[in-house]
């Protein structure tokens, strides 16, 4: 948002980071109040359309500066040490693995009507198609594109040292769009947890899901919860890397822990056999 907001406006810088979290805190609260999971599916349809239109904009940013007269010089050595080197390649695969790759399977699992069986199994293909898909193409074109100098967020890069843009602005200006969809859209399904456990406490299952029984606390209750959570992020210095650092957190137990801890309470293998001990690993 701030990203389009300097884009159309590129010398006044009068609203500071904190007004853009209260304004997308505005859209959440009103995205927050749609009711359950399974409503949730067509906004997780239209949020993967969104993640293939944007990374499809990523990669042809770069071809297109890569390509240009614009293009920064390119750098491809390797710096640092072994040590660093492979400290470096262990990091990456855990950003890919827990913040962006697997981020998208609860959503898969979390909107799957019943049966989920089937489902599963095909929602997963279509998990990891996309996240083939989409991060090969931006790292390997952002990385041709910019070298050691491409940055962890590729489209930032689509401006040099001054602040000019190396693309059509209209172009910067839709694949910020699409990103800021995107973002609505995954937002709103990780909110669902934190409202159904309110929906549990102060909702009755004996009552319709919009009567004014449910309606009226399903609402005071969001909005708290969700002005709330807005209200600390604003007021958090480094709001992008503590978020990241909370999301590491958040995944890491939901992507590698849990899923093993099911498959042996599920399957039960044998503890004298490798399947058990190497799980946990």
């Amino acid at each position: 948002m701030k990203t389009i907001y300097l884009l159309s406006d590129p010398v006044n810088e009068a609203m500071k980071l904190y007004h853009f979290v209260m304004i997308f805190g505005g859209l959440l609260l009103i995205l927050a109040q749609i009711p359950s999971f399974h409503s949730l599916r067509h906004i997780n349809l239209i949020s993967l359309l969104l993640c293939l239109a944007y990374s499809t904009c990523a990669t042809a940013g770069s071809i297109y500066v890569g390509s240009s007269s614009k293009a920064p010089p390119k750098d491809y050595s390797l710096k640092g040490d072994s040590v660093n080197r492979l400290f470096g390649v262990f990091t990456a695969i855990a950003i890919i693995a827990t913040t962006f790759g697997n981020g998208i399977i609860p959503e898969i699992q979390a909107t799957l009507a019943p049966p989920v069986k089937g489902k599963m199994f095909k929602g997963l293909s279509v998990c990891y198609t996309v996240v083939v898909v989409t991060f090969f193409s931006v790292g390997i074109s952002g990385y041709w594109a910019f070298g050691n100098n491409a940055g962890g967020i590729i489209i930032n890069n689509f401006k040099d040292d001054k602040g000019n843009s190396l693309v059509p602005k209209r172009f910067l200006l839709m694949t910020n769009v699409f990103i800021l969809l995107q973002l609505s859209a995954v937002s709103v399904v990780y909110l669902q947890p934190t409202n159904e456990l309110l929906e549990r406490n102060f909702s009755d299952a004996k009552c319709a899901e919009l009567s004014a029984r449910n309606v009226i606390p399903r609402l005071i209750s969001r909005t708290l919860s969700v002005a709330l959570a807005v209200t600390i992020a604003a007021m958090l210095p480094f709001f992008g890397d503590i978020n990241a650092l909370i999301g590491a957190f958040g995944f890491m137990p939901l992507d590698f822990t849990l899923p093993v801890i099911f498959f042996n309470l599920t399957f039960r293998p044998s503890k004298r056999g490798s399947v058990f001990w190497l799980n946990p690993q």
